[in-house]
């Protein structure tokens, strides 16, 4: 197997994601990496988003509005999506790995892991 070559344009990118909570989509990572590589397609940077998904080096979201986000910290945790103004928060919970060895009870199949999504209104949103 070759080795997988390192990139700078890779390697910010990483950065960048690693930066935010904000769940940006490869359009937001594009407009921000640009600042530093005038010259990156917006190819390349799904190219590399794709890389870091496939690598577990970032996750990829996929909250119903047509755009996949990314998220660069790849630690369990679940999601939460407003359905008001669509942003997306990391939540603060305790771990429901349980659910495993619940869904696990009624099925013949291996249970690997999970992706639980929270909807509903962000208190900004609540407050307004």
């Amino acid at each position: 197997m070759a080795a997988i070559r390192r990139s700078k344009q890779r390697d910010a990118i990483k950065a960048y994601l690693m930066s935010t909570t904000a769940h940006p989509t490869a359009e937001v990572v594009y407009e921000n990496i640009k600042k530093d590589f005038p010259n990156i397609s917006l190819g390349t940077v799904y190219r590399n988003l794709n890389f870091l998904v496939e690598h577990d080096e970032a996750l990829r979201l996929d909250c119903g509005d047509g755009f996949d986000h990314f998220d660069g910290n790849t630690h369990p945790h679940n999601h939460f999506f407003c359905k008001s103004c669509g942003r997306i928060i990391d939540l603060k919970m305790d771990k429901i790995d349980h659910i495993d060895l619940i869904a696990a009870a009624g099925f013949d199949g291996r249970i690997d892991d999970h992706i639980i999504y929270f909807r509903g209104i962000c208190k900004d949103c609540l407050e307004k």
